[in-house]
């Protein structure tokens, strides 16, 4: 099973750059997205019926922010959508899909970067996460989570790390919280097949950042433990365009 996770950015502006195209030439059985910016009545029907998948959107109450979707070509269990905590799920971040064989979860993290009062939410919303998760391993199920954390954990991840060693998205704080999720039961996939540096998912684009290739990976798969003998592979496409980000991906056994 092939997934893929992508912010793209607005849904609206990645339609026009192409991504009923990717959706048309990609191999994967689950496309998630992440950042749509879209309310449901604003999204192309192009997008809500792309043939061959099937569609799920999660949109914010505030009009062009936040929002998830997932694409599938596999019909799952069920869908839902939020972590049960109103202040988080009124923005859209959390689609959760269960597969039978796993739980998904699609989640576009906060960014901490606009204040005290935002880094704590983003905080906040970690641990209710983390709860949630946990809650599920605690009930037997394997659970993977892709997305947007928001966050380069290691120094491997982000091009300058002392640079930005106070700035929300590489502070210890928020790779703190990573370390915990890992300790926790998780593995992140990508580092069980590379460990180089230069591998990143967000280049700034005020700079032109990826023309440099001055990034940050901030794009994930965990799978919880017991799926990490079933990690066949796990990528990151550099070379697809259309967003600040590009996709990262994994292939489950």
């Amino acid at each position: 099973m092939k997934l893929i996770t992508w912010n793209i950015n607005g849904i609206r502006a990645a339609e026009k750059k192409g991504l009923l195209d990717y959706l048309a030439a990609t191999d994967a059985d689950v496309v998630c997205l992440q950042e749509t910016k879209a309310q449901p009545d604003q999204i192309p029907l192009t997008l809500n019926f792309a043939p061959g998948w099937q569609a799920w959107f999660h949109s914010a109450e505030r009009k062009g922010y936040s929002g998830t979707a997932v694409y599938s070509k596999i019909s799952p269990l069920s869908v839902e959508y939020g972590l049960g905590q109103p202040e988080f799920d009124t923005e859209g971040r959390t689609i959760i899909v269960d597969y039978a064989d796993f739980l998904l979860y699609n989640i576009y993290f906060p960014n901490g970067g606009s204040g005290i009062e935002r880094l704590d939410f983003k905080l906040r919303f970690y641990e209710c996460f983390h709860a949630h998760v946990l809650a599920q391993l605690a009930k037997g199920r394997q659970v993977v989570v892709c997305g947007d954390f928001n966050t380069a954990h290691k120094e491997i991840d982000i091009a300058r790390p002392k640079e930005n060693s106070n700035v929300s998205g590489f502070m210890p704080v928020e790779r703190a919280f990573l370390d915990r999720f890992i300790a926790s039961g998780f593995v992140d996939t990508f580092r069980l097949y590379h460990h180089e540096p230069g591998q990143y998912t967000w280049w700034d684009q005020k700079s032109r950042a990826r023309d440099r290739n001055i990034g940050w990976r901030l794009d994930y798969f965990y799978v919880s433990a017991g799926l990490a003998d079933r990690v066949k592979d796990a990528f990151i496409q550099m070379d697809v365009m259309g967003s600040d980000h590009c996709p990262a991906g994994v292939v489950i056994g």
